[in-house]
């Protein structure tokens, strides 16, 4: 039997209930499917112990923290001390998620104004990519950054991408990166898959989200890092190229925006 094609779910949340009484099932399920990195993150820093303890006691999880914007009205603000902390694990390799949701938490944009800059610091300060929400709220969103990067650069991905083509441009003419999820498989994302195809393959990653936005044909269902294929897949069909050569293209992208996931070595 021929080992499956490498790739890696850049973006899941192995410590949701969802998955309780099914991790390591699920983890293995993943990487016998090829999947053989996950990067689970931590949306509530009362929940970083939980999320580093699935990242230790799996070798192929890592992990990142920061507060989702969804989060950031009823938490306390994180300081950059505190995230440049975290950045001390091994394992640690991501600043967030973070950024802004107008879409379900627009009452909140001026605390989630405020929380964004702290983590885009935590990302200056160690060299780890800074991993961004947005929904809703592209003119802010594109200020921010643009404004931040003009100030020090940092290095970032857009998670999940969803946004319009005009933020799109400004993440890539920052040098930034656009993750795929399990929405471009859907039949009515045209306009998601047309915005992919006119970026750069050097700068796209894939992930799955999970337990949220599983891909087609598993739409509706739980959603699990093992899924991934099937978002490579279609990013495949976009790009027009061979899975084997997508998935390798997405590794590398992931290697250099992750750094410290690549040069992570278990130790002995």
């Amino acid at each position: 039997m021929t080992n499956p094609i490498q790739i890696t779910d850049s973006h899941c949340h192995l410590d949701f209930p969802d998955f309780d009484g099914e991790r390591e099932d699920i983890i293995a399920r993943a990487v016998a499917a090829g999947v053989t990195r996950m990067v689970t993150i931590c949306t509530k820093l009362a929940n970083e112990p939980k999320v580093r303890a699935i990242a230790e006691q799996n070798a192929p999880v890592f992990y990142a923290a920061g507060i989702h914007p969804m989060s950031a009205a009823d938490q306390p603000l994180v300081t950059v001390e505190q995230l440049v902390g975290f950045a001390k694990h091994p394992k640690f390799v991501g600043i967030g998620e973070t950024g802004l949701d107008y879409h379900y938490s627009a009452d909140s944009a001026d605390i989630q104004k405020q929380s964004l800059p702290i983590h885009i610091e935590a990302a200056r300060q160690t060299g780890l990519p800074l991993i961004i929400h947005s929904r809703d709220a592209d003119a802010d969103m594109a200020d921010i950054l643009s404004r931040e990067h003009a100030n020090g650069a940092f290095s970032c991905v857009m998670h999940c991408y969803t946004s319009g083509p005009e933020l799109a441009k400004t993440a890539l003419d920052l040098g930034f990166y656009l993750s795929m999820s399990g929405i471009a498989t859907f039949p009515k994302s045209q306009e998601v898959r047309d915005i992919f195809a006119a970026a750069p393959v050097d700068r796209v990653l894939v992930e799955t989200d999970s337990p949220y936005l599983a891909p087609k044909p598993f739409r509706g269902k739980r959603n699990e890092p093992g899924y991934t294929i099937h978002t490579a897949q279609v990013g495949a069909e976009v790009f027009g190229m061979d899975y084997a050569d997508f998935a390798a293209h997405t590794q590398a992208n992931f290697d250099r925006l992750f750094w410290k996931a690549a040069q992570y070595k278990a130790a002995a």
